[in-house]
């Protein structure tokens, strides 16, 4: 499986696919998935609260296949975000 990497953009009209493309990486691997899979938030400039339900739905993803997600380089205003809608604790970060 490839590293995951957040888009600078994404925003409601975006997520979805973004997901999906994740969805069918997972589906199409037939190597056994870490302990612990990283996605490099870094480039992620402009986005909207889609954003968040991309990193649930792709955590609930991997929770589901016995791994977990974590969340490096998150800007602050991803932080932010994070915590006012009350799911920064379900997001492991570095």
């Amino acid at each position: 499986m490839s590293p995951l990497k957040l888009p600078a953009t994404l925003q409601h009209d975006q997520a979805d696919a973004c997901l999906a493309l994740w969805a069918s990486q997972l589906a199409q691997s037939t190597a056994a998935l870490p302990p612990e899979v990283a996605l490099d938030a870094s480039e992620l400039a402009e986005f909207d609260s889609s954003a968040l339900a991309v990193l649930l739905g792709l955590r609930r993803l991997l929770v589901h296949k016995g791994s977990t997600l974590r969340v490096e380089g998150m800007t602050p205003r991803l932080r932010e975000l994070a915590s006012l809608y009350g799911v920064m604790d379900l997001l492991q970060t570095v």
